[in-house]
Parts: C-alpha cells; sequence; structure tokens
C-alpha cells in the first residue's frame, strides 16, 4: 500500500473517526475513503491539501512520510509548508499546467498567489508519468545563460512547498523579488535565512546569489519544451580523437590490471 493509503487509515482512526464520519468531515463520499485506504485510487491535489491541514501535516509529510506512533513531524523553518499556491483545474477538476510567458514574467511577481490572474494564464495538460502527480507550471525562458537549453524554451517544474528539499546541483525555476523568473543550476542547499546560490551552465555567466527572504516560488524542473531542435554532432577533430585513443588506453590498461 503507498504512504497515502496507510496514512489516511491510521490518522482517521486515531482521530477516533469511522470511514462515513471523516467522509462526512471532507464533504466526500464515504466509498471513496475505501478507495484510497485501500489504495484503488488517489485524492487529487485540492483534496489532499484538505486533509493533510485536517492533520495538520504538509502535503509533502502526508504523501511522503510513514506516519506511525514513533513519527514525529520534521521542524518546520521558513522554506517549510508557509505559501499560500493558486492554482486552475479543468472541467474534470484535473490541474492544470498554466503557462507564464516571457511577456507576463513581470505580472507574474505581483499575481503568482491572485487565482484570477493564474486562472486567465494560458493552460494545457500532458498525458506523461512524470508529470500525473504534483502540481506544475511551466515558464518560458530568454537568454542563453543556460545553454544547451535554447532561449524561447518551456521549462516546465514541479511545485516545492518545501525549499529544504533543493539540492546541490539540480536545475529550478526561481521567482524572487528582484531577479523575476530565472531558471538557474542551485549552487547550494537551502537553509533558513542564507543566501542561495544560482548557478548558470553557460560558464559565460558568474555565479550569484540571492537571499533567502527574496525568494517567492522554487519550482523544480522536470522537463523542457524547445522547438530548436539539436543540430548535428561536428565531425571529430585530430584533438578529439587522440582524447577518444588516450581515454581507450586508459580503460584498456585499467582493464589488465583487473
Amino acid at each position: 500500500m503507498s504512504n497515502i493509503s496507510n496514512n489516511l487509515k491510521y490518522l482517521r482512526k486515531k482521530k477516533g473517526h469511522t470511514q462515513q464520519n471523516f467522509a462526512d468531515i471532507m464533504e466526500i463520499k464515504r466509498s471513496l475513503i475505501g478507495a484510497y485506504e485501500e489504495d484503488r485510487a488517489e485524492p487529487k491535489y485540492e483534496l489532499l491539501k484538505k486533509i493533510a491541514e485536517y492533520f495538520d501535516l504538509t502535503i509533502d509529510e502526508f504523501i511522503n512520510e510513514k506516519i506511525s506512533d514513533s513519527w514525529k513531524p520534521k521542524p518546520k523553518s521558513s522554506g517549510s509548508n508557509l505559501r499560500v499556491l493558486s492554482i486552475s483545474v479543468d472541467q474534470n477538476d484535473k490541474e492544470n499546467i498554466e503557462l507564464v510567458p516571457v511577456k507576463a514574467s513581470a505580472g507574474y511577481l505581483n499575481g503568482f498567489s491572485d487565482p484570477q490572474y493564474i486562472s486567465d494564464l494560458p493552460k494545457f495538460q500532458l498525458p506523461l508519468a512524470a508529470l500525473r502527480q504534483g502540481t506544475f507550471r511551466a515558464f518560458e525562458i530568454m537568454g542563453d545563460s543556460m545553454l544547451p537549453v535554447q532561449p524561447g524554451s518551456v521549462i516546465i517544474g514541479e511545485y516545492l512547498d518545501n525549499w529544504n528539499e533543493v539540492k546541490t546541483g539540480e536545475t529550478y525555476v526561481v521567482i524572487s523579488k528582484n531577479e523575476g523568473v530565472v531558471y538557474k543550476r542551485a549552487g547550494n542547499r537551502f537553509k533558513e535565512n542564507k543566501d542561495l546560490k544560482l548557478v548558470s551552465d553557460n560558464k559565460v555567466y558568474d555565479p550569484y546569489t540571492i537571499a533567502a527572504d527574496d525568494i517567492l516560488e522554487i519550482w523544480r524542473a522536470k522537463a523542457y519544451i524547445s522547438t530548436s531542435l539539436p543540430e548535428p554532432a561536428p565531425d571529430p577533430t585530430m584533438e578529439t580523437l587522440t582524447q577518444m585513443m588516450a581515454q581507450m588506453q586508459k580503460s584498456i590498461s585499467q582493464l589488465n590490471k583487473n
């Protein structure tokens, strides 16, 4: 069974609720509670959020932790679940992926928490397994600081509820008051009241830092869409052939030693 099913059953019983009692509290059918606890279905985001809040948990804790009598929640810092995220859904109550074009980036700094602003953004969905669980948003990027990802590409990011999960070396869309919308690689882990180092893949651009209290949102990059197709690989030069031969000799020598 998934953590969701086990956690829901454990927490419901700990509160002394029957499935019907809890279904009434959540304003859903009792059969849905049964399906969630038997791992035959999973709650949608808005219901997940409602359940987590009822049990005084973050969504991350409810989904990823194995909650039992011996479990203790992690201390919450400014990187934890303290922000309200506005989303939009389709007619089947499925979350959309909203697109933030370059021309809308400036407005996003003021409207990111405004439900009306978010509902007015272009939106789409992708039937990909990697994008089924979570909340996603797409950001059009400009500039060549993250080559080989080309200017005009669209980065699809997963909402990072807990900034303490930022990992060094991974790429993120970071929304900040002063820098706006940027796509960068994390140069360090997030720490409360510390600067976050942002690194470009194009080494022409120097790394820089932004203050933790300047950050508005962080989205973990999951995929990107580009209309710039890759160029064919150039013919090998004498230098690259020499390097290849040296690497082959090194590998052969290592095999002989083993």
